[in-house]
């Protein structure tokens, strides 16, 4: 009726050296070891002061970024969050604005009047958002940016590069990452609109670096309080040839060539008059599609001459405003080795957060990463910190304060 000691470890033993039970009890093992390598605070790259503002104001920045322990890698990371991730509803109201050469700029935006904590709309924050290269106010990252603002009361307008938001394209001009002359005009627009409210830009990737050329270009006359970034491809030459790596062009680039392409095919009419739309279209990969057609209307001799101007790490010492940047180590569209940190660590108004792990525009967390991570927390907390302490993020970066006559 009972085993005896000898019975009971036979028992378990048969049990517990069956192949399938050690193969289980490895492979959780190996996950729960790799995953505690993956848990690490970010590394802030700043001066003392702004540090310490970011730290009391932004405590996210200090938080161990603990990855989704199924995603291994930047790569799983970036893809499983472009096809899992949620899309929180927007009620955007589309504004059409006319450039100097008679085209046109798509705005998105969401008033948020029910605000509580800002029930003027001449006085409440507003965020500018810029989405990434083929990107609209219909990606999931600026959805869930969104959120994050309209939940503490501020209002939001995305920027819709020319032609990549559905609206017809009016004249033989697109967008690149170099030409800062339409976010210009938009920010000149929205100011116009509310003088008062004061204006936080927010680029993502492509976007990321447009709003940093124009911020080093602009210097103290900019219009913004402060930007932020997310996965920043800081050289272009140097993305650029990262994603021709085999296995990120399988992956990524060729993705986004074809995305390219469906924009210029979609405006074939009006960018034939300035282009060989055929040559264009037989791009395979985003530097060929940027020598055939983005380097030509622009005006630049060569794709290097581009990617050189269009690469926003050197010309951070000429901003003038408060910047958080978020970039991860394992980004296939950014290299590590590309980050800018001996420049900011000269900077007293720039700080860069890196994390270990993360991809592109992805930072995802838990289990099931369909809703908030890493990336939208910080979003929301940055954009609090701006408008809710203006005073001491200026004191913090070194800013002087504006003299009111």
């Amino acid at each position: 009726m009972f085993l005896s000691h000898s019975e009971i470890w036979r028992t378990y033993w048969e049990c517990v050296s069956r192949p399938y039970t050690v193969f289980i009890c490895s492979l959780t093992a190996a996950l729960y070891y790799l995953w505690g390598r993956k848990c690490q605070a970010p590394a802030l790259v700043t001066s003392k002061t702004f540090s310490a503002f970011l730290l009391k104001h932004c405590p996210v920045v200090s938080e161990t970024f603990s990855p989704t322990p199924w995603c291994w890698g930047g790569r799983l990371q970036t893809l499983v969050c472009a096809f899992i991730k949620s899309k929180p509803p927007a009620a955007y109201r589309n504004e059409l604005i006319r450039t100097v050469d008679g085209g046109q700029i798509s705005l998105d935006w969401v008033d948020n009047q029910a605000s509580v904590p800002y029930p003027k709309s001449s006085t409440r924050p507003t965020v500018l958002i810029l989405p990434g290269l083929t990107g609209n106010s219909q990606q999931s990252y600026v959805l869930h940016a969104i959120r994050q603002a309209t939940r503490r009361g501020y209002r939001c307008v995305v920027f819709n590069n020319r032609g990549a938001a559905g609206e017809e394209l009016l004249t033989p001009v697109t967008y690149c990452a170099a030409n800062t002359s339409d976010l210009e005009l938009v920010v000149q627009h929205v100011k116009g609109l509310h003088p008062h409210a004061p204006l936080l830009g927010a680029g993502v990737s492509l976007g990321g670096m447009l709003l940093l050329n124009y911020l080093g270009r602009k210097r103290t006359e900019s219009g913004m309080v402060a930007g932020l970034t997310i996965s920043v491809p800081w050289d272009a030459q140097k993305s650029s040839d990262s994603m021709e790596e085999p296995l990120n062009w399988l992956l990524f680039n060729s993705y986004l060539t074809r995305g390219l392409r469906r924009v210029v095919a979609r405006h074939r009419k009006v960018l034939e008059k300035v282009v060989d739309i055929d040559y264009v279209l037989k791009a395979r990969t985003v530097r060929e599609f940027d020598e055939r057609f983005t380097s030509l209307q622009f005006g630049y001799n060569s794709c290097t001459e581009y990617y050189r101007d269009a690469s926003p790490d050197k010309k951070l010492p000429n901003t003038a405003v408060p910047i958080l940047c978020l970039n991860a180590a394992d980004d296939p569209f950014s290299p590590k080795y590309a980050f800018p940190v001996s420049i900011v660590q000269g900077l007293p108004n720039v700080a860069l957060l890196l994390t270990a792990h993360g991809g592109h525009i992805a930072f995802l967390q838990g289990l099931f990463p369909r809703g908030e991570s890493y990336m939208e927390r910080l979003f929301g907390q940055f954009v609090q910190a701006v408008f809710e302490h203006p005073r001491d993020i200026r004191k913090a970066c070194g800013i002087k304060e504006e003299k009111t006559s």
